[in-house]
């Protein structure tokens, strides 16, 4: 069974930082012709930084940084980050290989637009490069549209930007 927490802890902040990586990691195998591209845009989100300090960047009020759990074992990420005007992010989502198919991308992505709503939010927005076959389909099952804004000047113009009405 598949369990949600928050990272609130310095033990849960290692573990983010290890998944957090390990997208990274997954990024440039399925990315392997866009590794510039993937390598400008983390220097451009001061993406280890953040991450070192997960606590600090991706805590309630403004962020939020939720790990899934199988048991005792870690098997996935999803954060928010406040971006104005009552918008969030939602990004670095990422699920272990042998995670995948049992809802914990589902159940990130549910438990994250529940905290966004109860912190205020009123729209929810994400980019996605176009091969993240898996996780495209879940948000629109989700309820996230295509969205036709000005993606982030560090992201590629191969996004698929989206939204959601919180």
């Amino acid at each position: 069974m598949i369990k949600i927490r928050p990272a609130r802890s310095q033990e849960d902040a290692l573990v983010a930082y290890d998944l957090a990586y390990e997208f990274i990691a997954w990024l440039h195998e399925r990315y392997p012709d866009m590794s510039h591209e993937i390598a400008h845009y983390l220097t451009h989100q001061k993406f280890d930084e953040q991450i070192r300090d997960v606590l600090v960047h991706y805590n309630p009020p403004r962020g939020e940084c939720l790990l899934a759990y199988q048991g005792q074992e870690p098997v996935g990420i999803l954060m928010l980050k406040d971006v104005g005007d009552g918008t969030c992010e939602m990004n670095r989502m990422f699920v272990r290989a042998a995670a995948r198919g049992l809802g914990a991308g589902r159940a990130l992505v549910q438990d994250l637009m529940e905290r966004a709503r109860a912190m205020g939010f009123t729209e929810m927005i994400l980019g996605a490069l176009p091969r993240h076959y898996e996780a495209i389909p879940l948000y629109r099952s989700c309820g996230f549209k295509d969205d036709d804004r000005a993606g982030d000047p560090g992201d590629t113009d191969k996004a698929i930007l989206m939204k959601l009405v919180l």
